[in-house]
């Protein structure tokens, strides 16, 4: 059972912040939908629901979205979703129901990083940055690999392109966790991908790292997908290591494919087909 020693209820980002630098123990809560799993006491509960951070923002130049706008909020934001090319809804509507979206918050899924998360997947390869309090602003790939010590995560904003994107997943079952997910995005002639449930934290590929023109031949593509194949995976009760680093592949190709509007049907029914093939789970 999860236990609160003491709760607070801030009404300003760092007045929060504050409390968090006062107690190294301290907790901040979000939409709390995998905290409360958890068997602990806290010994002080920071409630962010106060500060004012619920609202999603349109500027000339990007959306800003408050780390408190919920997962079913951003889901159903039309110009959002238009501009990013459905990837966060397509990332997110497979996501247990429509009950948990509507709690579990955007700020929440994003600070925790955690190696299942579609979300961070989806946002990934935009040209997305984080707001914090005491850290200040930085590149969302930058947060996902090194972090953010002790911080309060006031916004997600999500810079305005031109984007040709797709996000692709595979799930065992409607609901559960990916087995792997991806996205790809182009925007500023240049391609983003994101690859993530390996189950480890997701991985970015991008610039020489990815290796892929915007306007690619059919064996860049396949030298960019191999990339993604030759990261490092692991097993669980999902699929096997080498299983995921197969799906990698075929999911950053479909990925890339759609989201340059060169996906076929022929194309569609192999990689299904390769897709679906047995995952060889490890016991």
């Amino acid at each position: 059972m999860l236990k609160f020693e003491q709760y607070a209820r801030p009404t300003t980002a760092k007045e929060a912040y504050d409390l968090l630098q006062e107690n190294r123990l301290a907790t901040v809560i979000g939409g709390m939908m995998w905290l409360r799993l958890s068997d602990r006491t806290i010994p002080v509960g920071i409630d962010l629901s106060g500060c004012g951070l619920d609202q999603i923002e349109e500027t000339d130049d990007a959306f800003i979205i408050g780390a408190m706008v919920t997962l079913g909020q951003l889901e159903n934001h039309e110009a959002f979703a238009r501009m990013t090319r459905n990837v966060f809804t397509d990332g997110v509507h497979d996501i247990v129901g429509t009950q948990f979206r509507n709690l579990a918050t955007v700020g929440g899924s994003a600070y925790a990083r955690m190696g299942f998360s579609d979300i961070v997947v989806a946002l990934l390869p935009l040209d997305t940055w984080v707001e914090f309090t005491g850290a200040g602003t930085m590149r969302f790939a930058d947060f996902v690999n090194g972090g953010a010590a002790r911080d309060v995560l006031e916004r997600i904003i999500v810079k305005k392109h031109d984007y040709r994107a797709s996000f692709q997943c595979l799930r065992n079952s409607a609901t559960d966790f990916s087995t792997l997910n991806v996205c790809a995005a182009l925007w500023d002639d240049e391609w983003h991908l994101a690859v993530g449930a390996r189950p480890k934290k997701a991985k970015f590929l991008e610039g020489d790292d990815l290796g892929l023109p915007r306007e690619f031949t059919p064996d860049e593509l396949a030298a960019a997908c191999e990339r993604a194949r030759y990261l490092n995976y692991g097993t669980d009760r999902r699929a096997s290591a080498d299983y995921r680093a197969e799906l990698a592949e075929i999911l950053s190709r479909r990925a890339i494919l759609t989201a340059a509007n060169q996906l076929d049907v022929e194309s569609e029914l192999r990689l299904a087909a390769e897709a679906a093939k047995p995952k060889g789970v490890s016991a």
